[in-house]
């Protein structure tokens, strides 16, 4: 196939990049554009978006383009909704002239956590703008495109120490650092999603007619603290570097905006249809941190200074 996609410039699209590159025609666009493989594209504009997909003629587009930072979200709202749902309303009005299927990534994010876990069919109702951005970006495609594929990913992990914003590239980033002590919230729970698995699902799913909306994570329930903890097990750090459990309020004035207590997702979509091939977040942990962080590892087992500081 030809594909298109629009925001492929991060730690995703680097997994979806490498996963289709081989078996398929790429066009990658982005505003970031620091690898030779991606081309600057900014889907805010209709008319840039337009020009570059026109000019590739896809058989089919994904969109990867999103603002994930919750506290960017809250300050620049403005530009929230112009990148995570108008930005999303294009992608969906370009997909429709090319007569092509649209995928689009949502997140965990859009419900508020009173529940245990979600599974495809609970009810959104996002607590912060960041999720609200992204659950209206979900309803339009759904109303809008009627052969399309929305992916919602849980607690991303991957790209590395170049790409990896989240939590495990932060974890590992201060471990570098030198800090040996490390406060993790244990009031929050949710999935982890290996970048690797959640591209290659994606191949596996637009290959077939399942359009739809589906929970896309790894396996296994957890949380924060025991991410955190199978983290400096894995790094071989768990007899110096001690994991402090912190309530939410420790991160209030770093982290304000909102977030629910669970962020749970169930494949239970993925699972009826056999298509379910996420695997295990511990096993995917262990695999990123042997494929990305081998050449740190030795270093940081060295005993290092005492810091106070890490999240």
């Amino acid at each position: 196939m030809r594909i298109y996609v629009a925001g492929g410039g991060g730690m995703l699209g680097d997994a979806v990049y490498h996963a289709l590159r081989s078996r398929h025609d790429l066009a990658i666009g982005d505003v970031v554009d620091r690898d030779d493989w991606v081309h600057h594209c900014d889907v805010r504009d209709f008319s840039d978006y337009r020009h570059h997909v026109d000019a590739f003629a896809p058989d089919i587009l994904i969109h990867l383009a999103a603002h994930t930072d919750l506290e960017y979200c809250e300050t620049a709202v403005d530009d929230a909704y112009r990148t995570n749902t108008l930005g999303v309303e294009h992608a969906a009005t370009i997909a429709d002239m090319h007569a092509v299927p649209l995928v689009y990534i949502s997140t965990a994010g859009i419900f508020d956590g009173r529940k245990d876990s979600y599974d495809d069919w609970d009810e959104p109702n996002p607590l912060s703008v960041y999720g609200r951005s992204k659950f209206l970006g979900e309803r339009h495609v759904q109303r809008c495109v009627p052969r399309h594929f929305i992916f919602r990913a849980g607690w991303m992990m991957g790209g590395g120490l170049a790409k990896d914003k989240k939590f495990i590239g932060k974890l590992v980033r201060q471990l570098i650092a030198g800090e040996r002590r490390l406060h993790v919230v244990d009031d929050k729970l949710g999935t982890p999603t290996y970048t690797v698995d959640f591209a290659r699902n994606i191949e596996r799913m637009i290959g077939t007619r399942y359009y739809g909306l589906y929970n896309q994570v790894c396996g296994g329930e957890t949380s924060r603290l025991e991410v955190a903890r199978e983290l400096v097990r894995l790094l071989g750090l768990d007899t110096t570097v001690e994991v402090v459990p912190v309530g939410s309020d420790h991160y209030a004035a770093e982290y304000p905006a909102p977030r629910p207590a669970s962020e749970r997702l169930v494949n239970y979509k993925l699972a009826l249809r056999g298509m379910n091939h996420m695997r295990d977040w511990r096993v995917c942990l262990a695999e990123y941190v042997r494929e990305q962080f081998a050449d740190v590892i030795a270093p940081l087992r060295v005993p290092a200074r005492q810091c106070v500081h890490a999240a």
